[in-house]
């Protein structure tokens, strides 16, 4: 797992690769908290770029073979959680570059961004009830702020893949690309953004964000205690195998 941040002016990109399929893990997830402090620490840095290498951007936390939803995990709280809800702290703007898959986490982590940019193969997922598991990453509050309450609700109790036109149209991609353009439009909407006045910028994001921090936190405190139940069902049992056999699960609702 590597999490790298380069400068293009005052542009931090800030770039993550755990290959093959890039899934989260505490460390990574922490890893990137760490290089959004030090971005909002500098004052030259403007805006970010979140973006992935690969050509998935990433495909969520990897419930087969490393749990990092259930791992470390108290009564009340969870390490992977604390550390998502860190991100949506973040105090400078960021712009999320995204192709290829952003399941579950995956999709969690680019709604930490205020914009994303994507490609027409993006595809966003939902896909917890398709294994037998109730949303996490802060997700079943942040969704519906970016694409109203309606569609979420069909991504999060269908687990339907969305694809990057129809993304484009809800509003969950803000800018559709080719692939060869994703690096460039991220990066050319982050200056745009950086080419404000940065108190001003900032002063404006802050209003227009309110309670997020905080509303995810207090989010991924209830998510973490629907999944504690459902992970004892014999249902998120199947979901697993069923991930791991590439195939639909068998559901009996116990």
């Amino acid at each position: 797992m590597t999490v790298t941040t380069t400068r293009d002016g005052p542009v931090a990109i800030v770039s993550f690769a755990r290959p093959p399929v890039n899934f989260a893990d505490l460390a990574m997830i922490a890893a990137i908290g760490a290089a959004f402090d030090a971005a909002d620490a500098d004052r030259d840095v403007r805006a970010i770029v979140l973006r992935s290498e690969g050509r998935v951007f990433c495909a969520g936390a990897d419930l087969v073979n490393a749990n990092p939803v259930a791992d470390g995990v108290t009564a009340e709280r969870n390490p992977f959680y604390v550390a998502a809800a860190r991100l949506f702290a973040v105090r400078t703007p960021v712009v999320c570059a995204v192709q290829g898959s952003a399941v579950g986490a995956g999709l969690g982590l680019s709604l930490v961004a205020d914009f994303r940019v994507g490609t027409p193969d993006a595809r966003f997922v939902a896909n917890f009830v398709q294994i037998g598991f109730h949303p996490g990453f802060g997700i079943s509050a942040v969704l519906e702020r970016v694409i109203g309450r309606q569609r979420a609700n069909l991504m999060c109790l269908t687990g339907r893949r969305i694809r990057g036109e129809e993304a484009a149209a809800w509003g969950l991609l803000d800018t559709l690309v080719g692939p060869a353009a994703l690096d460039g439009a991220a990066l050319a909407l982050a200056q745009e953004i950086a080419a404000g006045a940065p108190l001003a910028v900032q002063s404006t994001r802050a209003t227009m964000r309110g309670d997020l921090h905080a509303l995810v936190t207090e989010q991924t405190d209830h998510e973490l205690a629907e999944q504690a139940w459902l992970q004892k069902t014999t249902d998120f049992a199947e979901g697993v195998r069923a991930v791991a056999e590439r195939r639909p699960g068998r559901f009996v609702g116990a």
